[in-house]
């Protein structure tokens, strides 16, 4: 995927974090009312879209896509398929979590109380830096989020300021078995530069596989364009593979959607999400994770 005169295309902004629910209709109202997003597109699955995914079963699906109040990027689409029960947050390799740029994360987990959105990390300031302070929910398709305030910025993470009270997608979590396979896909296919690993607790991953939730993990920070970064996790050898449901996506955070520079179209589906980037590509990351490219 070389642009230009061999130079390899710039990932980002993040453009759309996709995931699946039994009922559309509870998630855009659980959305909508709880965390401001807006329906902003319904349509359904186009079947070379489903093919190129690797998930046929999904073709003609309902789906929803919702936008935060201050506008896109950051949507998220939320396509109709049945829970799998065998799915464990934070328990397998691939995306893993959706972190969303917000004003007040107190505030906010007092609204979240009794909600759709189980709160599973009260708020909580960053082992590595108190101007970072997040809390994490488990929302209506099983979709982990992190809700994140920073209080200042943080020198050396170019992250966006929060236009609404809780806006857009601003980092995703992937996670595998090594830090270092992760961060050698996105350098190789993508020119996005490797980071310093640090060490952090990640709660979710802890309470998945019984560790003490003071538990330290090698995770590094791998900076996008347009204010964004994908969160790199190496993971406890225990964890594997995602198992996936023949046909269908993968349960919790399926897919991510990323604009790229110099990125070529392989399909050309219908919807908002495609119209401005002329269509799409589809890729598979050193964790599995399924990407979709949209150039920019």
């Amino acid at each position: 995927m070389n642009g230009p005169a061999g130079e390899t295309p710039r990932l980002g902004p993040i453009q759309a974090v996709t995931f699946t629910a039994a009922d559309l209709e509870a998630v855009a109202e659980a959305y909508g009312h709880y965390l401001d997003y807006r329906e902003i597109e319904r349509g359904r699955v186009a079947a070379n879209l489903a093919e190129a995914w690797g998930a046929p079963g999904v073709a003609d699906r309902p789906y929803r896509l919702l936008a935060p109040a201050a506008g896109g990027p950051g949507f998220f689409r939320v396509i109709e398929a049945p829970p799998d029960p065998a799915y464990r947050p934070f328990s397998t390799w691939g995306w893993n979590a959706a972190e969303l740029i917000v004003r007040r994360v107190d505030e906010l987990a007092d609204r979240l109380a009794g909600s759709p959105f189980r709160i599973v990390g009260e708020p909580q300031d960053l082992s590595f830096s108190s101007d970072i302070r997040a809390m994490q929910v488990l929302g209506p398709g099983q979709e982990l989020l992190y809700l994140t305030e920073f209080k200042r910025p943080v020198p050396g993470l170019d992250v966006p300021e929060a236009r609404c009270a809780i806006d857009r997608t601003f980092i995703v979590i992937v996670a595998g078995a090594r830090l270092n396979a992760l961060q050698d896909f996105y350098a190789s296919e993508f020119g996005v530069p490797r980071a310093t690993a640090v060490e952090s607790r990640v709660k979710g991953m802890s309470a998945a596989f019984g560790l003490p939730p003071e538990q330290r993990y090698r995770i590094a920070a791998l900076p996008l364009a347009g204010h964004c970064l994908i969160e790199v996790d190496e993971m406890p050898p225990a964890a594997g593979p995602r198992p996936c449901r023949p046909g269908e996506l993968p349960a919790g955070i399926a897919i991510v959607s990323f604009a790229a520079r110099g990125a070529a179209s392989k399909i050309s589906p219908a919807g908002a999400l495609y119209s401005s980037a002329g269509g799409a590509a589809i890729r598979r990351g050193a964790a599995g994770e399924l990407l979709e490219i949209l150039p920019a």
